[in-house]
């Protein structure tokens, strides 16, 4: 079980919550920070976690937009000012680690770090502001945290196996299991990649879609040979894109992270919001009171992939005899996986 009191949302930095008490371990319960430095976005939660009892409070959750993966895609090397955005909020997080009490911190980085010549660059760095060792994860372990976030409290409500899918900005990973994964596979596209290598119409033109809607394509081809996604009985998608597709769906007039959180949409309603986001012109993807303006211009290259990843699981359901009538949205992701994993190794 999850026990959540959020002080911060993807659409809000938030403030610090007066939170009193040493981060020392009390009865089982390890205060930890955990970071996810994706493609997009770097975001922190901090919380006590009980790992025995499966239990997570949450003291801070907030989210930044550096964008880090910027150019990635296309020159192999993280950019310098993409840099140094990524490193101004990672000592912004250093400073709310220390002021919590957080005992022990562990950083993820993902898709843009993988994938960078320059990476060594971006670890010092981040060395040298939290003074612990950034770890860049493999595709394989992103999935796997991602699934220990999601499934804590979808598990509770909706029968296995589950298909979770996390929606980048530079990889999607798709992992299925009931208690565990059992596969998974991460897919190198994501809404910062296909907005630079394909999206650059307002609103993209019929080609650009095209051309992006084949390179999803291809990597569903890819996963589906490992990941067998027809036996899936709910799917669960998770990260930046997905919730905006949710929040548009819902009608919310501004990003509200209760409602979003659990949602259960019909697959219909889903397809339909992401074809909708993808359509709109930037002007119009802005005014949108949900809308994150960091969000603005890569929402319709996550709208198109998380459109692409429900339809085919959908069809693949349907071959195998079964049918996908709704979709899942969690708020709980890769953060609460990081989280569990560091107060695990506390424990260990």
């Amino acid at each position: 079980m999850h026990v959540l009191t959020t002080a911060g949302t993807d659409r809000d930095a938030g403030r610090v919550p007066d939170v009193s008490g040493p981060g020392a371990r009390m009865c089982g319960v390890t205060r930890v920070a955990a970071i996810d430095c994706g493609t997009n976005s770097i975001r922190l939660l901090v919380a006590d976690v009980d790992p025995a009892a499966g239990t997570l409070v949450d003291l801070d959750r907030r989210s930044e937009v550096v964008r880090l993966g910027q150019g990635v895609d296309r020159t192999g090397r993280l950019a310098p000012e993409a840099l140094e955005r990524t490193l101004a909020a990672t000592a912004r997080y250093a400073a709310i680690c220390a002021q919590l009490g957080a005992t022990t911190v562990r950083f993820v980085a993902t898709s843009a770090s993988r994938d960078a010549e320059n990476r060594a660059d971006f670890v010092d760095g981040v060395r040298a502001l939290l003074g612990v060792e950034p770890e860049v994860v493999s595709g394989q372990e992103e999935a796997a945290l991602s699934f220990r976030g999601a499934t804590g409290v979808v598990a509770a409500h909706h029968p296995g196996p589950y298909l979770v899918v996390d929606l980048g900005g530079g990889s999607t990973e798709l992992v299925l299991g009931e208690r565990e994964p059992q596969a998974s596979l991460s897919m190198d596209v994501g809404c910062v990649r296909l907005t630079e290598r394909h999206l650059l119409g307002d609103p993209p033109s019929a080609d650009e879609r095209a051309a992006a809607h084949r390179d999803v394509a291809a990597a569903l081809d890819e996963a589906a040979a490992v990941v067998p996604l027809g036996r899936a009985r709910t799917l669960v998608g998770l990260a930046g894109s997905v919730t905006t597709v949710t929040a548009h769906a819902l009608g919310l007039p501004s990003y509200q992270p209760d409602r979003i959180d659990g949602a259960v949409l019909p697959t219909a309603t889903v397809l339909e919001a992401c074809e909708d986001l993808l359509s709109a012109t930037r002007e119009k993807r802005a005014a949108l009171g949900f809308m994150h303006p960091g969000r603005v211009d890569v929402i319709g290259a996550g709208a198109l992939v998380w459109h692409d990843v429900v339809a085919r699981v959908r069809d693949e359901v349907a071959a195998a005899g079964g049918a996908l009538e709704h979709v899942v949205t969690s708020e709980h992701d890769i953060l609460d996986g990081i989280a569990f994993s560091a107060a695990e190794r506390v424990a260990r």
